[in-house]
């Protein structure tokens, strides 16, 4: 079972809803997982803690501190022994709390110290989930990759009538399910990715660059690391840093630098993802000392290539190796990306273009389009990172593993 022997954290909230909880807990207990129930005060109002207790086994949490002996709670523990965290029902305050911080309660400190992949099943009336402010605090939530299950319609229900329901448990059941399914799929395996700028220098003091923030490619890495893939990555100069210990970090300055490290790195991985805006052209000469300025007098600086880092991989990659490239591109942009992807070998190349509002350089948002070898095209509206970095592997890294797995190769 996908479910067996995972530690669930169940937050449930104040809601009518809340009885669902108890079926959600006795579906999950079914299906293998070890679940620790998290309670606002609201919640017991609409549902018993001696209830749930008896389900899950666990007593259940609600305060800081254990009222017969004073015993702490402690939430960071909770977001370390978890495999997931479930908010369901999750009302609009519960909501509102956890998008913006309002760590007032225990579930809410649970969540602010959730290391695992948290999903939230809202449940309030369909005014209180239409207002702008419910919409705009679960796209924060969404921002910060908490997955949040939209409820399906009955066949009774027009399309409006269900917005806001909570989803049936059974099919929350299903969704981490599928979740945990394809989560599995990239246990270790092994991912090299490309990030940010190159410098190529002038002089000691001056360099020929570009605007790239690495923000894409570091969204990538964290959310392949968070899937269980052991991640190397290769940034050129950024402000960024990783956080998760599954990414092995090398930090690079040059094109040539960062050529070097993927070509020795690439034969020992399973895929490979080239995010960097890697500089096509780099200074003849650069010199030892800083240039002076001189009045009236130009300066010119003859460019030379450097080596094409995709072309490189696309030549050296062997049946059962993965490689994924990027194209920002201007003009004709789905044309120059596919005869990109051709001409150097890769099975995916994802295009975005600067003529997109929100997309390329130092956003935290991209739009993005994924090209595929055999033709298929799929495009995506304006998202941020973190999302996009989640489409990318769920359209080019799973299905390809999927493949694998499933013919033995």
């Amino acid at each position: 079972m996908t479910l067996h022997g995972k530690h669930i954290v169940l937050g449930i909230t104040g809601s009518i809803a809340a009885y669902k909880a108890a079926v959600l807990t006795r579906l999950l207990i079914k299906k293998g997982a070890e679940v620790q129930i998290v309670i606002t005060p609201a919640g017991k109002a609409f549902i018993t803690p001696v209830t749930l207790s008896a389900l899950s086994g666990k007593p259940v949490i609600s305060e800081f501190f254990a009222s017969a002996d004073g015993t702490w709670h402690s939430h960071v523990d909770l977001g370390l022994w978890a495999d997931a965290m479930i908010v369901a029902p999750a009302t609009a305050s519960t909501i509102g709390k956890m998008a913006n911080g309002i760590a007032d309660n225990m579930l809410v400190t649970t969540y602010l110290s959730m290391k695992a992949p948290v999903f939230v099943a809202p449940a309030m009336d369909l005014d209180m989930y239409r207002h702008p402010v419910t919409q705009r605090n679960l796209q924060l939530l969404k921002s910060d990759n908490v997955h949040i299950i939209e409820p399906t319609v009955g066949e009774l229900a027009s399309h409006l009538e269900g917005k806001g329901r909570m989803e049936e448990p059974e099919n929350i059941v299903a969704i981490l399910e599928n979740f945990f399914t394809q989560r599995d799929i990239l246990l270790g395996k092994k991912i090299l990715i490309t990030a940010g700028p190159t410098y190529e220098r002038i002089d000691p003091v001056r360099f020929i660059g570009n605007f790239s923030t690495g923000k894409m490619g570091y969204a990538i890495a964290e959310e392949c690391a968070a899937r269980g893939a052991e991640v190397t990555l290769i940034s050129g100069p950024t402000a960024l840093s990783v956080t998760h210990p599954g990414i092995r970090l090398i930090k690079v300055e040059s094109a040539n630098e960062m050529y070097e490290a993927a070509i020795d790195i690439f034969p020992r991985m399973d895929a490979a993802i080239l995010s960097a805006a890697v500089a096509d052209y780099r200074p003849e000469h650069t010199a030892d000392e800083k240039m002076k300025r001189t009045e009236g007098k130009n300066i010119s600086i003859t460019l030379i290539p450097n080596p094409d880092i995709a072309a490189a991989l696309g030549k050296m990659k062997k049946p059962g190796q993965l490689l994924i490239g990027f194209a920002l591109e201007t003009t004709d942009e789905e044309e120059n990306a596919q005869k990109k992807l051709e001409k150097k070998n890769m099975d995916y190349i994802i295009l975005n273009s600067l003529k997109d509002e929100g997309a390329g350089f130092g956003y935290d948002t991209n739009k993005i389009t994924i090209l595929s070898r055999n033709g298929e095209k799929k495009t995506f509206g304006l998202k941020t990172k973190k999302e996009v970095a989640n489409d990318i592997i769920e359209h080019t890294l799973i299905p390809f593993f999927e493949e694998k797995k499933e013919t033995g190769s």
